[in-house]
């Protein structure tokens, strides 16, 4: 964690989680739109990071284009998209037993692997919204028998327009207990994901932030990486929690809509 309290306008990129920060479910946050307005206009370079591995890059771009933002898909990274990578060190064409959505299904087949249901070399675990008993005891089955066993992300919940509900985490933990295994873990706070993260903006980490509404994915990740860190208040932790928690952000605001104000007040209302 930085030992100094920087400006704002020292910042020159950006990693942003979604799910929380940007909206809840398919309701935007207010001031979204203006936000990014803000940062093309004072040419702050961005990568999107979600460790939600549901859905591909082109389901985001859509959804920003619904809130009236356009995004290039390259500007998304999903923790779908980390998996597969971290995948490559199996041999092409290795057999894979997924619980997951689209985003990571995808992800895998593009990287060169076979979607199974038996004779493989590891179950990989995302969010699934489909999930059924069978599959939980498919997939305990085969790391019972010596598959390896791999999580997208360690989100144990994510927020919906409802509330709080069950995210990737708990899946994981359902397969652990009747496992004996833990998963290893792909998305963030693990390191992986803002290596990519920062490689793909050329980034400084000294002047890169992660913008994000988890103390224990986006700011300590972000921590680990050693970036400042921007934690928002509109997802899952609230104003009390980070008093108590040993995870100190750099800078703390009710949402985007209160960053924004701030930062452009520091770049003089630009």
């Amino acid at each position: 964690m930085p030992n100094t309290h920087p400006a704002l306008s020292a910042l020159n990129a950006l990693v942003i989680d979604m799910d929380g920060v940007l909206w809840r479910g398919e309701i935007p946050m207010p001031g979204l739109a203006d936000f990014f307005g803000f940062l093309r206009q004072n040419r702050i370079d961005f990568t999107l990071a979600t460790n939600n591995a549901g859905k591909t890059p082109a389901r985001y771009v859509a959804k920003f284009a619904r809130f009236g933002v356009s995004i290039a898909p390259d500007a998304v990274l999903t923790s779908a998209l980390a998996t597969a990578d971290y995948c490559r060190r199996y041999p092409p064409g290795s057999r894979m037993y997924v619980i997951g959505q689209d985003g990571i299904r995808q992800a895998l087949r593009e990287a060169g692997f076979i979607l199974a249901d038996d004779e493989v070399r590891a179950v990989v675990v995302g969010i699934d919204f489909e999930l059924t008993y069978a599959k939980l005891k498919q997939a305990a089955l085969l790391i019972n028998q010596g598959a390896d066993f791999i999580g997208a992300n360690p989100d144990t919940s994510f927020p919906a327009p409802e509330g709080l509900v069950p995210g990737n985490g708990a899946i994981l933990a359902a397969l652990g207990a009747a496992t004996g295994r833990q998963p290893v873990i792909i998305g963030k706070p693990e390191q992986v994901m803002f290596d990519a993260a920062l490689r793909r903006m050329a980034a400084d980490p000294a002047r890169t932030a992660m913008l994000g509404d988890r103390l224990e994915t986006d700011i300590l990740g972000g921590q680990r990486a050693g970036l400042h860190t921007i934690l928002v208040l509109s997802g899952v932790t609230n104003a009390a929690m980070p008093a108590r928690n040993n995870l100190r952000p750099t800078w703390v605001f009710d949402d985007i809509a209160a960053l924004h104000r701030a930062w452009r007040g520091e770049v003089g209302g630009r």
